[in-house]
């Protein structure tokens, strides 16, 4: 089995365990927090012009495929129960170097193009809160949307701490707008005003047909459902995590669920599919309030409490990238350059402002360059990142049960990683996205070819200059020590 540290001791290994503070509902809390947040609030529309009024349908199918990879993720979880991820997985599996940067790089880029998808989230919600009459792909917008993304770097680069309390607050206000949605649907039912037969149209936007309509709007509304697999990161700092761990992360993922499906319900039965699809109309959500309750103030209060939840996805994905970014940098995995630190601020403010040269780059590629809606485009593309991931994830357990545990540990069915393999690899395929959403592996593409090319450099440079092979990545726990890990939407 290869050994959870790769090459030297970990740095931490002579510190003192994380204090085990978190029980269930602090853990409950953090979980729903994580999923909750960009995806629902910026792409209902989007997956509502893909399939018609069976909107549900995909985030239904995206919560079923979730929660058959995080069977996989408990199971590791309880397997392995450190601050590790992802990438420790594919690690401990396969023990390939380059395999483990891939997956740990995939991870960092997931970050910034959820938190790109956020900043364009947070112009448009800023656009109807202020009713400025920015239209799509406009200046205006662009701006906006830059402007957000470097608010986020200054914040970044001064420090940010995060704790479970601020979490707290923010997973209240998040769930304060859905439950809004919620309240104000069958308020319009009461008032005659919601057709609830529209939720049972399926109309397919696509020549492919209505199964093909249906898994590309599944991989796009999977990316309202990421976010359960970041709290593996915390499972040094939860009590008894393999005894509360399953449990809490199959509620927090029920809840998420039921909320979204309610929340799609109650958008296409109050605006029509064509309304909530067009963005110089405003927000999807930001209609739907103004649409059942316009005689209550509800439509000028969602715009704010939409900005306040995507802006903080961004600020925090932004934080992960950074920080993991760092984290491959202090391993000899990427250049140097990128793990130096601020002498005062103690912030890496070179993998700072490199992750958010990246964000600046993809912001102002889809919003001048693409025909797809900037939200639609970039958490399709976090989709395609993460569904890598989790592909890899599953198919890691399957060959990590050949070897035993030696201890008890949470154990999904024989089956799942075997069918969350597939369907998540499915969902990752040309077949799941429409001929205007290959934009997705271009981008996906680019970021993943300039990763691989620094690795190429620093491994060239470190040979040159004969340093042993950078070998220390497998030591991802450190890494994730920077916090590394995040809510993606």
């Amino acid at each position: 089995m290869p050994d959870t540290h790769v090459g030297t001791a970990a740095p931490g290994a002579h510190q003192p365990e994380l204090h085990r503070v978190m029980g269930p509902k602090l853990l409950l809390l953090f979980i729903v927090g994580d999923i909750l947040g960009t995806g629902v609030y910026a792409l209902t529309g989007t997956v509502a012009a893909e399939v018609g009024g069976a909107a549900w349908a995909p985030f239904l199918v995206a919560f079923l495929v979730a929660t058959i990879t995080a069977m996989s993720y408990l199971e590791l979880v309880t397997r392995y129960p450190q601050a590790a991820g992802a990438a420790l997985y594919a690690h401990r599996a396969f023990g390939v170097h380059f395999l483990t940067f891939l997956v740990a790089f995939t991870v960092m880029c997931s970050g910034i193009t959820s938190a790109s998808t956020a900043s364009n989230a947070f112009a448009g919600f800023l656009n109807d809160g202020f009713r400025l009459g920015f239209a799509k792909g406009s200046a205006g917008i662009l701006l906006i949307a830059l402007g957000f993304m470097a608010l986020v770097a200054a914040i970044n680069l001064r420090g940010v701490g995060e704790s479970v309390k601020a979490n707290v607050v923010l997973t209240c206000v998040e769930l304060t707008g859905l439950l809004m949605i919620i309240f104000v649907g069958f308020y319009a039912m009461a008032q005659g005003r919601a057709d609830f037969s529209e939720v049972m149209v399926f109309h397919s936007s696509q020549e492919k047909g209505a199964f093909l309509s249906l898994t590309a709007a599944t991989a796009l509304a999977f990316f309202a459902m990421v976010g359960f697999e970041d709290s593996v990161n915390m499972a040094e700092e939860v009590k008894d995590p393999v005894r509360i761990f399953p449990r809490i992360m199959l509620t927090g993922l029920g809840i998420t669920g039921v909320i979204y499906i309610l929340v799609s319900i109650c958008a296409v039965a109050l605006v029509p599919v064509g309304d909530l699809s067009n963005p110089d109309l405003g927000s999807a959500l930001t209609q739907v309030v103004r649409a059942g309750a316009p005689n209550l103030p509800f439509d000028t209060i969602f715009p704010f409490i939409g900005m306040f939840a995507v802006a903080n996805s961004a600020l925090i994905n932004m934080l992960m990238a950074s920080r993991l970014l760092y984290g491959l940098a202090r391993q000899g995995v990427l250049p140097h350059g990128l793990g130096l630190v601020h002498h005062t601020r103690r912030t890496p403010w070179v993998a700072i402002l490199f992750t958010t040269a990246l964000a600046f780059g993809l912001i102002y590629f889809v919003v001048t360059r693409s025909n797809l809606p900037a939200v639609s485009l970039l958490g399709g593309t976090t989709s395609l990142l993460l569904l890598c991931v989790f592909t890899v994830v599953n198919i890691s357990l399957i060959v990590l049960r050949r070897q035993p545990a030696g201890h008890d540990h949470f154990r999904a069915p024989a089956i799942t990683p075997w069918i969350g393999a597939v369907t998540c690899a499915f969902l990752a395929g040309p077949w799941a996205r429409s001929a205007a959403q290959m934009d997705q592996y271009r981008i996906a593409g680019w970021l993943l070819g300039l990763g691989v090319v620094l690795w190429a450099a620093t491994w060239i440079w470190n040979r040159a200059r004969h340093k042993p092979h950078p070998g220390s990545l497998g030591d991802i726990e450190s890494m994730r020590e920077h916090h590394g890990d995040s809510p993606r939407n």
